[in-house]
C-alpha cells in the first residue's frame, strides 16, 4: 500500500514539474521539486528541546542535519520504498556459519524498501536476514505482532539463534508489541536495537487521525500499557524532527546512543546505527553513551 502511495506521489511530483516547465513557469516547477526540502527545514528550525537533561543542538547540526536528511528522504521515498522494495529476495539468506538472524522493521509511512542498503550488505556478508513490510499500514501496530512473531521464528528455526532486531521508529514499537503478545512464548528475550523509536510517544503524531499515529501520540493509554523490552540499545539524535521531544526516543532503562546533527530518517544511515548491529551480533553490548 505504502509503495503504491508513494509512487503516484512520485510521479505527479515529477509529472507536475514537467508539465510548469512547459508552460513557461520554472519558479513555480522548482518550488514544486523543493516542497519537501523546505517543509523538512521548517521542522529543523522549530525543533523543541530534547528534554530537560539534554544539551540542545545547535544551529549548525540542525543545518546539517536538515542536509542529510533531504538526501535520504530522496532516496527513501523517491527510490528505495516505491520502487524497489521488491528487490530484497529471498529476504531470508541462510549462512552456514549458523550466525544469528537480524530481523528489519520500519517505521509509520514506510515499508521494507526501507532497508534495502541494510539488506544488500548483510546478504554480501552472508548474514541471514529479514525484512518485513508491517500491514495494515495505518492500522493498530497490536496487528503487526503475528507476522513479526512468524519472521523470528522463521529465523530462529535457520540459525538456532534469536534474531536481533533493528527497528526504525514506529517499528521499535512494534517490536514491543510482539513481545507483550508473544514474549511469555520464548525461552530468551532478543536484543532490540531502535532507531529513532518514539518509546514516550511524539507530539507530531497529533497531526494524523491514524490508528498508529494515535497510539504514537505522546501519552497515550496504549503506549502507557506497553512494556518495555529488556534488552534494548536505543540510537537517538537531539536533531530527530520526528520525535518530539527527541528525548522520548530513549526507553527508560535501556542502553542509550546520541547521534548529533542526524535527522529521523538519516538515523538508519550512521555508522553508530550498524556498529551496534555488529556488536549485537557478537554478544558484545555496550554502555551507555548517552
Amino acid at each position: 500500500m505504502n509503495a503504491a502511495w508513494q509512487r503516484l506521489w512520485s510521479l505527479l511530483r515529477l509529472g507536475g514539474a514537467i508539465a510548469l516547465l512547459a508552460r513557461g513557469e520554472p519558479a513555480w516547477a522548482v518550488a514544486l521539486l523543493l516542497i519537501t526540502p523546505l517543509g523538512l527545514l521548517l521542522l529543523f528550525l522549530t525543533l523543541a528541546p530534547p528534554g530537560p537533561t539534554q544539551r540542545q543542538a545547535s544551529l549548525a547540526q540542525r543545518l546539517r542535519a536538515w542536509a542529510k536528511e533531504c538526501v535520504v528522504n530522496e532516496r527513501v521515498f523517491g527510490l528505495d520504498q516505491p520502487w524497489r522494495a521488491g528487490d530484497q529476495a529471498p529476504a531470508l539468506a541462510v549462512s552456514a556459519r549458523g550466525d544469528k538472524g537480524v530481523l528489519l522493521l520500519h517505521g509509520f509511512c514506510c515499508n521494507r524498501g526501507l532497508w534495502r542498503p541494510w539488506v544488500a550488505r548483510l546478504q554480501a556478508a552472508g548474514v541471514p536476514v529479514m525484512a518485513l513490510t508491517l500491514e495494515p499500514a495505518f492500522g493498530s501496530i497490536d496487528a503487526y505482532a503475528d507476522p513479526i512473531d512468524a519472521a523470528v521464528r522463521q529465523l530462529h528455526a535457520a540459525t538456532g539463534h534469536m534474531p536481533v532486531i533493528v527497528a526504525h521508529s514506529m517499528g521499535g514499537l512494534a517490536a514491543r508489541a510482539w513481545w507483550r503478545a508473544h514474549g511469555a512464548r520464548h525461552t530468551q528475550a532478543p536484543r532490540l536495537i531502535s532507531l529513532g523509536t518514539p518509546h514516550l510517544g511524539t507530539r507530531i503524531a497529533t497531526l494524523s487521525p491514524a490508528t498508529n499515529a494515535r497510539q504514537m501520540r505522546c501519552g497515550s493509554s496504549w503506549l502507557a500499557q506497553l512494556p518495555p523490552m529488556p534488552d534494548v540499545d536505543c540510537l537517538w539524535s537531539p536533531c530527530d524532527q520526528i520525535v518530539q521531544p527527541a528525548g522520548n526516543a530513549c526507553q527508560p532503562g535501556a542502553r542509550l546512543h546520541r547521534v548529533d546533527a542526524t535527522g529521523h530518517l538519516a538515523l538508519i544511515d550512521t555508522p553508530e546505527a550498524w556498529a551496534l548491529l555488529q556488536r549485537a551480533l557478537l554478544s558484545d553490548p555496550q554502555l551507555s553513551d548517552a
